[in-house]
């Protein structure tokens, strides 16, 4: 890309969170929001630009780097294509399978591919965090608490962490002891086994936007990581800096710890 501001493309642009994000680019001095797509907006005037029904106006447009935050149905559509067409994407959406990282990480071989389940810059630290404390650690639980409207259960964050958890865990000290709970009076009481037996238990609440607790305990002991995000626009600067920096990363990358140097 040139020196001059960064052409982006909005997919889902009529959303809460794209147009947070069309409002992020657009306020941006680095950047220039040249397309905004979303089939259930179209028409709709959003920042200067019209949103349009189809993908093909990212290419119109010239898009260099394109924000995806849909649904995974929709961007294992989205994604093949923009590689086909040589931009770059920065993708908040969750749900991917292996296959379909595989399948990513093989289309994107002339433009990049960033994948994250949180923009977060505290997310992403207190992920990172958890990581390096679960070899030091007997037990981990992890508790994530989202809005009420929220439809799949656990968090993408929440997954990510327990996956990192236990990868750090199984490399340095091998596995998490078992639970020793023989008996739940309410079912579920206890969460869901997660990689390694991690329990995660979520929290669906009127009032509340992105949190998540980690809790790790020893003898003695405990070391307890929350991170909150009180307002879309938390996610804003991770957006952004992705944007601005997903060209220097060739490929499929998942996570924005490579971003920060973490």
């Amino acid at each position: 890309m040139s020196d001059a501001r960064i052409k982006v493309g909005v997919v889902g642009a009529g959303g809460r969170m794209g147009r947070t994000v069309a409002a992020a680019v657009d306020t941006d001095p680095a950047l220039d929001l040249v397309a905004a797509v979303d089939p259930h907006a179209a028409g709709v005037e959003l920042f200067g630009t019209t949103v349009a029904a189809s993908v093909d106006a990212l290419a119109e447009a010239g898009a260099e780097v394109v924000v995806d935050f849909t649904v995974a149905p929709a961007a294992r559509d989205t994604l093949p294509w923009l590689a086909a067409h040589g931009m770059h994407a920065v993708v908040g959406t969750t749900g991917f399978s292996d296959d379909d990282l595989e399948a990513f990480r093989s289309a994107f071989t002339t433009s990049s591919c960033l994948i994250a389940s949180n923009f977060s810059i505290s997310a992403v630290l207190m992920m990172r965090f958890a990581e390096l404390a679960a070899p030091w650690f007997e037990t981990a639980e992890i508790i994530e608490l989202h809005h009420d409207q929220k439809i799949d259960a656990p968090s993408g964050t929440a997954i990510t962490t327990a996956q990192r958890m236990q990868a750090a865990r199984a490399g340095a000290a091998g596995e998490w002891p078992a639970d020793p709970t023989e008996h739940e009076v309410y079912a579920g009481a206890r969460g869901g086994a997660g990689p390694g037996g991690i329990r995660v238990h979520s929290v669906r609440m009127r009032g509340m936007v992105a949190h998540q607790e980690v809790i790790l305990g020893a003898l003695g002991q405990t070391l307890t990581l929350r991170q909150d995000s009180y307002d879309r626009s938390s996610y804003m600067p991770g957006v952004v800096l992705a944007c601005k920096h997903v060209a220097e990363h060739p490929g499929l990358t998942l996570g924005l710890d490579a971003l920060l140097g973490v």
